[in-house]
């Protein structure tokens, strides 16, 4: 009789110590998980959508740091920006990936209008949104940008004094001299320009649009020419939310004409660049980080053997720069977000 009794007893002691794991694995797998919300907010009046990540073990009352995530020209939340964003997420930040206008389900026309004086506007807007949230720190949010992001970026923070830090990886960044070793020399520039002036009075006199592809491997006139994986392979960027046939031709006026070096000598504060030889522009970043003021700034100069600007697009979605680029950034974050 004492043996089934003991017998009995081991078995439920057993029973409730793998229901008890069982409830620990399952918190401990819920604990670990970044969730996301699709978020709206308004910027000069349009209604912009986004995603929001929240760290593992968010905590309701509890206010956190915050990152803005933005990502190459062209793109939507889902890309580069939205990977990015997730991933410092996973570190405990909460983060904004969200669709410019023009862009995405974001409203605005013309459709597919790569205008960096909107898209500055709009980091600013999601700025303030965020500060609106009570689980945001409003004193503690950063901002980070992948290519054009990067550009777009670090002009809104020298703008911006409730941008408290800023992060680039990958950073394009252009001048009139720049912009004339991508599209055809002087030459190549003015008719593009001409081109965008052309598109715009047609759209002020009829209301249509003028497109071009956003990337081709075939035609020389679309706005990326050339065999660019990561545009092309649906396994990386060429995703449904995003368009490889539309690119406004009115983009290129405002775009060809953007110069953001005015910017670098008003960014008194914390910086953090990651960048390489065989990304775009390398000497651009070094100049660009060297008229920066700031006495708390960063440059990382990652070694490859990828001639540029090959090693740019690594940066938007492979393992080993993204790995890289986030870990070395959240500790930037870590210390000047006081997270």
């Amino acid at each position: 009789m004492k043996t089934i009794t003991l017998a009995l007893t081991l078995a439920l002691v057993c029973s409730c110590a793998n229901s008890e794991k069982k409830k620990e694995e399952q918190n401990e797998t819920k604990n670990t998980e970044v969730t996301m919300k699709t978020v709206n907010f308004k910027s000069e009046g349009l209604n912009l959508v986004g995603n929001l990540y929240y760290p593992p073990n968010f905590e309701e009352g509890k206010k956190y740091p915050t990152i803005v995530s933005s990502g190459s020209w062209t793109t939507v939340k889902e890309q580069m920006a939205g990977l990015y964003a997730k991933r410092f997420a996973e570190n405990g930040f909460i983060t904004l990936a969200f669709d410019f206008r023009n862009y995405g389900e974001s409203e605005g026309v013309p459709r597919a209008w790569e205008n960096p004086t909107m898209k500055i506007q709009d980091i600013k807007n999601a700025v303030a949104y965020l500060k609106t949230l009570p689980e945001v720190d409003g004193t503690n949010i950063g901002a980070f940008g992948v290519c054009a992001g990067s550009m777009y970026t670090l002009m809104a923070a020298s703008e911006d004094s409730n941008i408290k830090a800023v992060a680039t990886t990958a950073s394009w960044l252009h001048d009139d001299e720049a912009v004339k070793l991508f599209y055809g020399g002087e030459e190549g520039v003015q008719q593009r320009k001409d081109a965008a002036q052309a598109a715009k009075k047609k759209y002020a006199e009829t209301g249509e649009f003028t497109y071009i592809k956003t990337i081709s491997t075939d035609d020389p006139t679309a706005a990326m020419y050339g065999n660019f994986d990561y545009y092309l392979n649906p396994e990386r960027g060429a995703i449904p939310q995003w368009s490889a046939d539309q690119f406004a031709v009115a983009t290129w006026e405002d775009w060809l004409n953007l110069n953001p070096f005015p910017s670098a000598s008003k960014l008194d504060k914390p910086l953090f660049m990651v960048h390489s030889d065989g990304c775009v522009l390398p000497d651009y970043t070094k100049k660009y980080f060297e008229a920066v003021p700031s006495k708390n700034k960063e440059l990382v100069w990652v070694e490859t053997d990828l001639a540029s600007p090959m090693h740019q697009f690594a940066f938007y979605d492979q393992k080993e720069e993204v790995d890289l680029a986030v870990e070395k950034t959240s500790q930037f974050f870590y210390k000047n977000l006081q997270l």
